[in-house]
């Protein structure tokens, strides 16, 4: 079975798919506006369990490694890859022309970045 996570496409969302032989056996997306990092892990436990399965029943991870904001991309792809890694399965990410890169001889899948980050930082008055 395969595990997709997207965090990008809607990043009031976190979207988590099921595949298998191609095909999705399971899809849903959950509300995470600014909670991203706080729910994924927990919703991938939460599908895994109600779809009777456990992380060893995990034979790849696919996830979406391109667009939207920097953080929803970067919390997204940091947990495929530490899962991957965790679990010692393959990893891809979304656009087939993105292959893993291999550090360490561990492979990871690289965050694609469509804008520089902005952060910024609020100035409190502190009179």
């Amino acid at each position: 079975m395969i595990l997709y996570l997207d965090t990008v496409t809607n990043i009031k969302k976190i979207k988590i798919a099921l595949l298998e032989g191609g095909k999705s056996s399971y899809q849903g997306e959950f509300s995470a506006y600014k909670k991203q990092s706080e729910k994924l892990l927990f919703l991938i436990d939460k599908v895994l369990n109600d779809n009777d399965l456990k992380l060893s029943d995990i034979e790849k991870i696919k996830v979406n490694n391109k667009g939207g904001s920097f953080t929803s991309l970067r919390i997204g792809v940091v947990t495929a890859n530490s899962l991957a890694f965790a679990l010692n399965i393959p990893i891809e990410g979304e656009y087939k022309e993105d292959k893993p890169l291999k550090i360490n001889k561990i492979n990871v899948v690289e965050p694609k970045y469509d804008l520089e980050p902005n952060i910024t930082i609020k100035k409190k008055n502190i009179y």
